[in-house]
C-alpha cells in the first residue's frame, strides 16, 4: 500500500492510495505498551500490583542496544510513566514511552510512507503520481486576517481577487472540486488557523482535510546548532499532504522529492516530515530502525558522560581540524571533499554508544547509517546527469550532517558525548593524514577545514586514489581555475569566506554577501552580477581584463541606490530574543513589528529597512519608504571589497603561497578602489 498520511486516534489511521488513484482510510486498533525496568522490583511490589490491575502490566524481557533487560510491559501513556518515575524517585527506566504510535505501528508492520515496495526504501528511484495544487497567497500573513488575492496553480491557473468572503468561498470550492493529494501553499501554517477561524465565523467548511479533522502542532522556539529557531503552530489535515512552502526547510532544500524521501526513511508522514528539522528526521529514522529490529527506545538516557580528568577531556574534546589559509588568489586548485565524512567514520570505525567499551560488538549506529550513506553516494552520482535527484541528495546530505551532531546531543535517543568526541578525533587524524600524504606527493596544501582540503599540484587523481586506499574514505574532487581566499580584519585568512571559478564555468561562493541570508537583494544582485562577469575569466590574466567591467557594476549600483525600490533593501534576520538590553537595529525592528500589531517570537525571521542607522530607526518591509543611503552604501562597500580583493596587486604572486608581508591590509595598497560619481 502507498501510504500518503498517518494519524493516531484510539488506533492508527492509514490513508493509502491505490493504483486507480483513490485515497481511502483504514483504521487499525492499536494499544502498544511501554516498557519499565526497576533495579529492585520487590521494593515496588505494591505499585506493580496496581499497574497489573489497571494497566495490564506483565513481566517481560526486552532488548536495548546494550543488551537485554528484565522488566514489565505497561499499557499506559506518558502521564502514567511520569507518575511511576516520581514514585520510584527516578530509579525506574522507561522505554518506548514517547515514540509516536503511528510511527511505531508502521515500523512493527514493516511499512513506510510514500512507497509500497519494502525493498525500495533505500532506492532513489520511486514514483508518485499524485494530483498536485500550488496555492500562492499574495496577502501578507502577518498583517491580514483574510485572503483577498490568491493564485491557484494546477491543471490550469486561477487568480482570485476581491472581498475576502467571496475569494475564500471560491477558493474553498476549487480545492474541493480539484481534490488534490498534495497542496503546496505559501505560509500554510500561518494561514490555516486564520482560515479556520474565518470559516467558523462565516459557516464555511474548511476543505483541506479529507475527514474534516485536523491535528494540531504547537508553535515553539528552540536552539539548534548555535542559533535560535522558530516553528509556527500548524493544523495538519487528514488524508492529504499540505506543505508550507515558505516555512518548510525540508521542502526548500529538497523539493517534493526530498520531502517524500525524508518520509520514506524516517517513517513519518510527509506532513510531519516537511515540518521537522533534519535532526528530528535522522532521530526518527533511528527510532524507526530500532523498532524494526526489536530494540526498545529509551525515554530518558541513562548513560551520562563519565567522570574524566581535565587533561583527558581537553585531549578528546577539540572539535574538527582546520588549516588556516593565507589570503590571496590561487590558480589551478583542487578541492578534495570527503563525502559524508562523519557518518562514514561512524560506520568505518564502528562508533556507537554500546561499542565504546566493546569494540567487537556490532554497533547500532553503524548498522542503520550504512544504507543511508550508500544511498547518498548513489544520488550524488546520479544528480550530475539528472537534476531530478538533486533534491533527494540535498535532503540526505542534511540528514547525514545532523546525525553526527545528535551523537553529542544530551537528549539523543542513541547518542553519547564520548561517541561525538571519538568521531571528531578520527576526523582530525584523517585530515592530518591526508595533508601529510598530499605534501609527500609534492602537492601544496592551501587550506583545510574539517572534511575538505584545497591543494595545488598534479595529478590530483593519483592523490585521490591514494587517499581512498589509505583512509578508506571517498574524497571527491572539484577543480578551480582560480580561487580567492579572503582575509579577516587582522589580515589572516578566513576559514569560510572564499569564491572561485570551477572548471565547468560556474562560480562557487562561501561566506560572502551573495551567499549570506541577511544580505539585501539589491546588494546580493550587485555582487552576483560581478561574479557572473568574473566567471568568464578562466585565468588570473583574463580576470585582470574584466576588472573595469566589474568595477562599473559597482559604480552603477552605487549611482542608482537613491532610486532603488526600498523592498530590495530589506535586511533579513532571525531574532534570538524579543527584549534587548542595548539599542540596536535588530531590537528596533522587533519593536517596529510589535508596534504594527505583529507578534514576534525568538527564532522568527523578520525583514526590515533601515531608515536612520544613527537613530536606530527601522521600518518593517511592508511599510518602508525612505531609507538610510549612507548605511546601505556601507554595506555595498563591504560587498565590493570582497570582490575587489581578487584584483589586488594586479594578480602578482598568485601561483605561490603569499607571505604575510604581501597581504592586502585595509588602508595599505587597497587595490582598484572605484571612483564613482553619485
Amino acid at each position: 500500500m502507498w501510504v500518503l498520511d498517518t494519524a493516531y486516534r484510539n488506533g492508527v489511521d492509514l490513508w493509502c492510495r491505490d493504483k486507480s488513484g483513490a485515497v481511502t482510510r483504514t483504521h487499525h486498533a492499536y494499544d502498544p505498551p511501554f516498557y519499565l525496568h526497576l533495579p529492585d522490583p520487590a521494593a515496588h511490589h505494591e505499585m506493580i500490583d496496581v499497574l497489573a490491575e489497571h494497566f495490564r502490566a506483565e513481566p517481560c524481557t526486552f532488548r536495548t542496544i546494550f543488551g537485554e533487560l528484565e522488566g514489565f510491559s505497561v499499557h499506559g501513556d506518558r502521564r502514567i510513566a511520569e507518575q511511576i518515575e516520581q514514585q520510584t524517585q527516578f530509579e525506574a527506566r522507561f522505554f518506548n514511552v514517547d515514540v509516536r504510535r503511528d510511527h511505531r505501528f508502521m515500523a512493527e508492520q514493516g511499512i513506510f510512507p510514500c512507497g509500497d515496495d519494502p525493498g525500495s526504501r533505500f532506492r532513489p528511484d520511486f514514483s508518485y503520481d499524485l494530483r498536485q495544487m500550488e496555492i500562492r497567497i499574495h496577502d501578507n500573513p502577518a498583517r491580514s486576517q483574510v485572503c483577498t488575492d490568491i493564485e491557484l496553480v494546477g491543471d490550469r491557473t486561477e487568480r482570485l481577487q476581491g472581498p475576502g468572503g467571496t475569494v475564500i468561498e471560491d477558493f474553498f470550492g476549487l480545492v474541493e472540486s480539484t481534490d488534490p493529494d498534495v497542496i503546496l501553499m505559501s505560509d500554510a501554517d500561518i494561514w490555516l488557523p486564520k482560515l479556520k477561524a474565518f470559516s467558523q465565523d462565516k459557516g464555511f467548511d474548511l476543505p483541506f482535510s479529507r475527514s474534516g479533522k485536523y491535528r494540531s502542532m504547537g508553535s515553539r522556539s528552540y536552539w539548534s546548532y548555535g542559533r535560535m529557531e522558530h516553528r509556527e503552530a500548524a493544523l495538519i489535515p487528514d488524508g492529504r499532504v499540505l506543505i508550507d512552502t515558505d516555512q518548510s526547510f525540508v521542502y526548500r532544500e529538497g523539493g517534493l522529492a526530498g520531502v517524500f524521501m525524508a518520509a520514506r526513511l524516517s517513517g513519518l508522514s510527509p506532513n510531519m516530515a516537511s515540518r521537522f528539522t533534519p535532526g528530528t528526521l535522522i532521530s526518527s529514522y533511528e527510532v524507526y530502525e530500532a523498532v524494526t529490529r526489536g530494540i526498545v527506545v529509551p525515554f530518558r538516557k541513562a548513560d551520562p558522560e563519565t567522570v574524566r580528568k581535565l587533561a583527558n577531556l581537553r585531549a578528546a574534546d577539540r572539535g574538527g581540524m582546520m588549516f588556516q589559509p593565507v589570503p590571496g588568489m590561487y590558480e589551478n586548485v583542487d578541492e578534495l571533499d570527503f563525502t559524508s565524512m562523519y557518518p562514514s567514520i561512524i560506520v568505518k570505525f564502528n562508533l556507537s554508544p554500546e561499542t565504546l567499551d566493546n569494540p567487537a560488538q556490532e554497533g547500532f549506529l553503524p548498522a542503520v547509517l550504512e544504507p543511508v550513506i550508500s544511498l547518498r553516494k548513489e544520488t550524488k552520482k546520479k544528480k550530475i546527469a539528472d537534476p531530478r535527484y538533486a533534491g533527494i541528495d540535498t535532503m540526505l546530505k542534511w540528514m547525514l550532517v545532523t546525525c553526527f551532531g545528535y551523537t553529542g546531543y544530551k537528549n539523543a535517543k542513541f547518542g553519547r558525548i564520548e561517541v561525538h568526541e571519538a568521531i571528531t578525533g578520527r576526523s582530525r587524524e584523517i585530515l592530518i593524514q591526508t595533508k601529510d600524504l598530499a605534501e609527500s606527493m609534492g602537492f601544496v596544501v592551501l587550506h583545510g577545514i574539517v572534511d575538505c582540503l584545497w591543494v595545488q599540484g598534479a595529478p590530483v587523481e593519483t592523490l585521490q586514489e591514494r587517499i581512498g586506499t589509505e583512509t578508506g574514505l571517498i574524497a571527491e574532487v572539484e577543480h578551480f581555475n582560480w580561487i580567492v581566499f579572503l582575509p579577516l580584519n587582522d589580515g589572516f585568512g578566513a576559514y569560510n569566506r572564499y569564491y572561485g571559478r570551477l572548471s565547468d564555468g560556474s562560480v562557487k561562493v562561501r561566506g560572502i554577501a551573495a551567499r549570506r541570508h541577511d544580505t539585501p537583494d539589491y546588494i546580493r544582485t550587485m555582487q552576483q552580477e560581478m561574479l557572473e562577469v568574473m566567471r568568464t575569466a578562466k585565468t588570473a590574466g583574463e580576470l585582470a581584463l574584466v576588472r573595469d567591467r566589474v568595477r562599473q557594476i559597482y559604480c552603477t549600483a552605487l549611482r542608482d541606490l537613491p532610486h532603488a525600490d526600498p523592498r530590495t533593501l530589506a535586511v533579513s534576520r532571525r531574532i534570538s530574543r524579543t527584549r534587548y538590553a542595548h539599542r540596536c537595529l535588530e531590537g528596533a525592528a522587533v519593536n517596529a513589528y510589535r508596534d504594527a500589531g505583529v507578534e514576534v517570537a525568538p527564532g522568527m525571521k523578520i525583514r526590515y529597512i533601515v531608515r536612520d542607522a544613527h537613530r536606530y530607526q527601522v521600518d518593517p518591509e511592508w511599510s518602508a519608504g525612505a531609507f538610510d543611503i549612507a548605511y546601505y552604501r556601507g554595506l555595498m562597500e563591504k560587498a565590493w571589497d570582497e570582490i575587489a580583493y581578487a584584483f589586488c596587486r594586479n594578480g602578482q604572486g598568485m601561483n605561490k603561497r603569499k607571505t604575510q608581508k604581501e597581504l592586502y591590509v585595509p588602508g595599505t595598497d587597497p587595490g582598484p578602489e572605484p571612483v564613482c560619481q553619485d
